[in-house]
């Protein structure tokens, strides 16, 4: 899709017409473009922490959120709180996480929303861990009502994966058993106050590198095992040096 500009002395500018949104890169090293921004709040969701400047996607990924929310409320769950989505432009943020970078990763807080949700209370609002990491158990936090959230926002197809602790994986088998959903839930360290949403690029999004397609079967076997029994490699506390990967061509200058 191309536009053309006229200028003056008869003269025809070439531009790219840049109005469609799209999605750049790869998740740990892209950018987006015309992204939309996620509304405060709406049926079934807030955003927290919105001074950051991180609520920005992909519209099939601020879709996914405000259906995910709509989900929750007709299932009578609290409403649903979304942090971390991407900056407008994309790209790795000052701090935190290494993925986030092209509007289609979202943070979801496992905790639900405080009972007067003001948007100061929400700027400020503290995660709730759902694992006790003193017994390596699960913690009174995490009941039912996680559980149903998270087979919500995993049985969407555009969902490529989800980024949850391993002691939430398996109690998300033992409570679904042979869902086909399942597979989708990626154990991973750092993942005990919040599940982490990717989706899959967007169809005719070229410039878009999916990642690869999660393993056959539900994940609930010898995989998550594996993790369970080695936790050498969980995300310990603290500042980490801020994660600067080379991007695109396609993004240099754009993200800032």
């Amino acid at each position: 899709m191309v536009r053309w500009f006229g200028l003056g002395f008869g003269l025809w500018l070439w531009l790219p017409a840049m109005a469609w949104a799209q999605a750049i890169g790869g998740y740990a090293a892209g950018c987006q473009v015309n992204a939309r921004a996620l509304p405060a709040s709406g049926p079934g969701f807030y955003v927290i922490r919105s001074a950051r400047e991180r609520f920005y996607g992909q519209p099939p990924l601020i879709d996914y959120l405000q259906t995910l929310g709509l989900k929750a409320q007709q299932s009578g769950l609290p409403p649903i709180l979304v942090a971390d989505i991407a900056m407008e432009r994309g790209g790795p943020f000052a701090s935190g996480h290494r993925s986030h970078q092209t509007g289609l990763d979202a943070d979801i807080w496992l905790r639900p929303p405080p009972k007067h949700p003001s948007p100061h209370r929400l700027e400020g609002i503290r995660a709730v861990d759902m694992v006790d990491h003193r017994y390596y158990i699960l913690s009174r936090h995490f009941r039912d009502q996680q559980r149903q959230l998270i087979a919500l926002a995993a049985q969407d197809e555009r969902v490529s994966r989800i980024f949850v602790h391993p002691l939430i994986k398996k109690a998300m088998c033992r409570a679904y058993g042979e869902a086909p959903w399942l597979g989708r839930l990626r154990p991973w360290f750092g993942h005990s106050s919040h599940f982490h949403v990717r989706l899959h690029c967007p169809k005719g999004d070229t410039l878009c590198e999916p990642q690869s397609q999660v393993p056959a079967g539900t994940g609930c076997g010898q995989e998550l095992a594996s993790w369970l029994n080695d936790k050498a490699g969980a995300i310990t506390a603290g500042p980490r040096t801020p994660f600067r990967p080379l991007l695109p061509k396609s993004c240099v200058g754009w993200v800032r």
